[in-house]
């Protein structure tokens, strides 16, 4: 690991860090975000609406066309009491508050009249009392809000019992409620809070809180008690964590047990509002009787009494992103509760949510520091679908809600992070060298200089290794004719045409000694087929520069070519960086070096520009290859047997070649035999090698005086240590 990557590693981990830190303590943004994607998922796929045994008495703007504006008298709330019970229904709840005196009874309206005669006033009907006798023994259950003011809270009519400690402190708090008038008190069979999402600073009602509390009493909320009283019953049974207090897991209420949060609130999943749910209370109140079929739809149901006007503000907006009257949500609670679909969200989810940020960014970190930051991107794509997936298919199977953005957007972060960080200090050191050296060092050099800090060490390795040398031809006769700028012109076009073959062929470029070109392959990488890949690149420069000399490239503008001689050999050399600490090379040495360099000479006297070693001619066999002869080289006490490069697979298996390979064969055999016919042979072959795109006149008039280097080998084995 490298000093920049240490450094990005740990910034990288303190940017997890921090995120971590940040989840858990759940800010406000977070918390919306979460919230916003749950709501989507119910607008995918929201509760499918069932004809359930629940039905809202809407006060709608007909009713209060039809029969006068907001607030009614009591007494004909205490009719539209007496139609409902008659008909059947199992509880009447009124998501309405009734915490002043009606002022349209006729004893209110009569006590301002000045000097009424007090006793007549006692006789005058009273709505509150009206409407308390009509609720008296009927399954009616009225609402109560929380109020600022006062210390007022009701009296409950369901009693609570606990598996654990009594979670006074769990729910949301109640320190006062509004009134309500003693009578209706008194008289109803349940009494609940109306209150939808209280301090949640959120227009959208995702939650409603089952239970308030002041330290002391719990109260139900309005559906709850509608559930309790259609059933008879008249107790609820609260469970608690274990270990945990102050919380709640269950509410249990008659034949339902419905699971909740911590602090006792029901996750709501919506269905989308729809007019069945919904009776105009008109058709209740009608004078000439109720519609047989809202009669059959009222029996038997939990009904909320509320209203749908506008202009008298319970007004609500959904998961769903409708907006409903406050009691529609009165009356999904229920429904929801009748039906078993249930959302949670499971007290493990915030640490499970923790711990991936935690886990993920520090993979993210680690793959985009040590590998790639792509391979970064692709790991983090693939996460965030399957934290995606994850969500979804909890939320629709199990109704289980997981946040699958916390994990995503702070993946997205630290990957953003790291890759920033890599690309401004880590990756610079690589562009550096890129800069500095990508014109002269293969890809693959490079690659392990990038990624290998042991690779500028000094040292080296023996490996079986192919070395190029590549030389001009009469290079101190052109310099001469030459000023020295358009010396250094000739070379740098000279240079960088025939260097490219070596790159393109993955070969290391080692180093350019005045007009000459030094290369080898098969490192500092495995390189498969490297003799093949060398002598590739050869046949290429050879075509390169023919196409410049007929271009007249080189600017000398008399027609005079330009000829190279090339030397390949493969054997085992040291490669390594080689030279002192501070300035250094990567180079091969040793004696496959030297016969490389030796064969490359050697061209001059062969007369051919291409010349391989019989090891590098043994692992070419499908190149078109011709033997030059055994030449005593400069410092080898062994004669080398060398082969002319005559042209690739295609010229190897052409009939020309065939050809004048039979006749460079009967040659040979002239020369081994010292046979006066080695001459006539030559021509021969000569006149056969015509038909080839390769010049090889000079080659064979060359052949018959070079006689001594074509000696038959005495053995196989002589052939192998030669190599």
């Amino acid at each position: 690991m490298t000093r920049a990557q240490h450094v990005g590693v740990i910034v990288g981990l303190v940017i997890v860090a921090i995120l971590t830190i940040l989840r858990a303590s759940d800010p406000l943004l977070l918390r919306q975000a979460r919230e916003v994607a749950f709501d989507e998922y119910q607008r995918i796929v929201p509760r499918t609406f069932e004809d359930l045994p629940v039905r809202v008495v809407d006060i709608d703007e007909a009713s209060l066309k039809e029969l006068g504006q907001w607030p009614w008298p009591r007494d004909r709330m205490a009719l539209l009491v007496n139609r409902l019970s008659e008909l059947g229904a199992s509880a009447i709840a009124f998501d309405i508050l009734f915490s002043e005196p009606d002022r349209l009874s006729p004893r209110a309206v009569m006590r301002d009249v000045v000097g009424i005669d007090p006793s007549l006033l006692g006789q005058l009907p009273d709505n509150d009392e009206i409407f308390a006798r009509s609720i008296a023994g009927k399954p009616v259950v009225l609402g109560f809000a929380l109020s600022n003011d006062g210390r007022y809270r009701p009296e409950m009519k369901a009693g609570f019992a606990f598996t654990g400690e009594p979670p006074f402190h769990a729910p949301p708090r109640l320190d006062s409620a509004t009134p309500l008038r003693p009578q209706l008190a008194a008289a109803a069979a349940g009494i609940g809070h109306i209150s939808l999402n209280p301090g949640d600073p959120s227009a959208v009602v995702r939650t409603v809180p089952l239970l308030l509390s002041d330290g002391e009493q719990l109260y139900p909320n309005l559906a709850l008690e509608a559930l309790r009283v259609a059933q008879g019953a008249s107790t609820y049974v609260l469970a608690d964590a274990p270990d945990v207090p102050d919380t709640i897991t269950l509410v249990k209420i008659g034949d339902f047990v419905v699971p909740v949060t911590a602090a006792g609130e029901l996750w709501l999943y919506v269905s989308p509002d729809r007019a069945d749910r919904y009776i105009s209370a008109r058709q209740i109140l009608a004078a000439d009787g109720v519609p047989p079929e809202t009669a059959k739809a009222i029996e038997g149901s939990i009904v909320f009494v509320g209203t749908s006007a506008a202009g008298l503000q319970d007004i609500r907006t959904t998961a769903l992103g409708t907006n409903v009257p406050g009691v529609s949500l009165q009356a999904q609670t229920v429904e929801q509760i009748l039906s078993g679909r249930f959302l949670s969200r499971p007290d493990w989810a915030d640490g499970l949510e923790i711990l991936s940020i935690a886990v993920v960014g520090t993979a993210l970190v680690i793959l985009t520091t040590f590998v790639s930051p792509a391979m970064a991107l692709a790991c983090g794509l693939l996460i965030t679908a399957l934290a995606l997936a994850a969500s979804w298919f909890a939320f629709l199977y199990a109704g289980l809600l997981l946040d699958p953005l916390a994990p995503i957007i702070s993946g997205s972060i630290t990957h953003f992070s790291a890759t920033a960080f890599r690309f401004l200090v880590i990756d610079r050191e690589r562009r550096e060298v890129r800069a500095a050296f990508g014109h002269y060092l293969s890809p693959s050099l490079l690659y392990r200089i990038e990624h290998n800090r042991d690779a500028l060490r000094l040292g080296g390795d023996d490996r079986e290794l192919t070395v190029m040398f590549v030389d001009v031809r009469n290079f101190t006769e052109i310099s001469e004719r030459l000023a020295p700028t358009a010396v250094v012109a000739f070379l740098n076009t000279f240079l960088d045409a025939l260097s490219r073959h070596v790159i393109e062929n993955e070969g290391t470029l080692d180093k350019f000694i005045g007009d000459s070109i030094m290369a080898f392959w098969n490192a500092p990488v495995d390189v498969t087929n490297h003799a093949a890949k060398a002598v590739h690149a050869a046949l290429a420069m050879r075509e390169t520069l023919a196409r410049l000399n007929a271009e007249d490239a080189f600017g000398f503008g008399d027609g005079r070519a330009v000829g190279i001689g090339i030397g390949i050999h493969t054997g085992l050399a040291c490669v390594g960086n080689m030279g002192a600490e501070t300035h250094f090379n990567y180079s091969a040495v040793g004696d496959t070096v030297n016969v490389a360099a030796r064969i490359e000479a050697a061209c001059k006297d062969v007369c051919f520009d291409i010349l391989v070693s019989e090891s590098t001619a043994d692992l070419v066999p499908q190149y078109a290859l011709l033997e030059a002869g055994a030449l005593a080289l400069k410092g080898r006490s062994t004669r080398t047997r060398t082969f002319a490069v005559v042209g690739d697979e295609n010229v190897a298996i052409s009939a020309a070649f065939s050809e004048l390979r039979h006749a460079h064969g009967q040659l040979v055999e002239t020369l081994f035999s010292r046979s006066p016919a080695a001459r006539e042979a030559a021509r021969a072959a000569k006149r056969q090698a015509s038909a080839l795109p390769v010049d090889l006149a000079e080659f064979y008039r060359r052949i018959p005086r070079r006689a001594e280097h074509f000696q038959r080998p005495t053995a196989k084995k002589d052939r192998v240590a030669s190599k």
